[in-house]
């Protein structure tokens, strides 16, 4: 008989913290449940560390593909998986050890199990170098609509005042969501938004369960840390989103109008002429700054830019002078949106 839940363990060279990971699922207080190891090309010693666990508890298996991404180690994972649940875990988080228990125990309080997803809290863990913990951080994301979720996901995490809703590692899933979707393998970072996005408008029910349910690590190596690559990604996410449903890219201005700021700062033309394709206007940029009313004004406003000295655009460089500077030049551009109107 197949298990109930099949937790599903991603690596990629993390064999120093995969013993942790492990560990936390063949701990919990659910025990009928299956742990998958997704190897994702590594070159270290993940392949010896997994066959130890393989060795240990029937309850694990180990499979080695060619590096793809995590997107396709997942997907790879779900093919293989054989609960009703599946959870996915990244090799250097953890979980809590009632998380699947307390999750599957809300299922009273529902009228069918298809097409659901449970959502956590959960902490954000800071690592040194040695991968000692520097600091923690308790997420409560609390009970939230549709709506609210799928416009959080559109945000930014810097930019937001919220935690991530929708963080894989806190998930456990009725495997029929799978039917739906699957993770986009052309997104090397914040697939797990557009993941979340589509089952939201497919139509799953997220369900919260009050538990802090996973630890979610960060450390040096995690290229999320860099904003020179993530903004690339959310570019894609955002255009991927314009694609697919158009409808609810109004959800994410505010990260649009900072990529077209970055875009602007940093005279980025290919990146401008993307974002002007997906843009809804009116825009706000340089806030407290210029309206643009057309995708046009902000394409000339980009050219003579190098002509506008920095303490117009910039808040805490504006003084008196400046602020009226700026409003003069908010009204000829007014003037411009008029014209663009009629």
């Amino acid at each position: 008989m197949p298990p109930q839940v099949s937790i599903v363990v991603t690596c990629y060279n993390q064999a120093h913290c995969l013993d942790q990971a492990v560990a936390s699922v063949l701990n919990q207080s659910f025990a009928d449940l299956e742990c998958l190891i997704l190897d994702d090309g590594s070159t270290d010693s993940t392949r010896e560390v997994a066959q130890a666990w393989v060795a240990a508890d029937s309850r694990v298996q180990y499979f080695y593909k060619e590096n793809g991404g995590v997107s396709s180690a997942r997907n790879l994972g779900a093919q293989k998986a054989q609960g009703e649940w599946v959870q996915f875990l990244d090799g250097d988080d953890w979980i809590h050890e009632d998380k699947i228990r307390f999750q599957l125990s809300h299922l009273d309080a529902l009228d069918h199990p298809e097409d659901i997803v449970f959502y956590s809290d959960y902490e954000r863990v800071f690592l040194d170098e040695s991968h000692s913990i520097i600091w923690r951080e308790s997420k409560t994301v609390g009970p939230l609509s549709c709506d609210r979720i799928l416009h959080r996901l559109l945000i930014p995490d810097f930019l937001a005042d919220t935690p991530f809703p929708t963080l894989q590692q806190c998930l456990l899933m009725h495997r029929s969501v799978f039917e739906k979707k699957r993770f986009d393998e052309a997104l090397r970072a914040l697939q797990d938004r557009d993941f979340a996005i589509d089952l939201l408008l497919l139509g799953v029910r997220f369900v919260y369960t009050p538990i802090t349910g996973a630890y979610y690590t960060k450390h040096g190596s995690n290229r999320t840390n860099a904003w020179s690559y993530m903004k690339d990604y959310y570019l894609l996410l955002y255009e991927t989103v314009y694609r697919k449903h158009p409808q609810v890219l109004k959800s994410s201005q505010r990260g649009v109008e900072y990529l077209l700021e970055e875009a602007i700062r940093e005279r980025d033309t290919d990146h401008l002429h993307r974002l002007l394709k997906i843009t809804q206007c009116p825009v706000k940029l340089f806030q407290p700054g210029i309206t643009f009313y057309h995708a046009r004004l902000i394409r000339l406003f980009f050219y003579i830019k190098p002509l506008i000295p920095n303490q117009l655009l910039y808040p805490k460089c504006r003084g008196p002078r400046s602020e009226r500077a700026l409003q003069t030049m908010a009204k000829l551009l007014s003037l411009g949106n008029l014209s663009e109107a009629s």
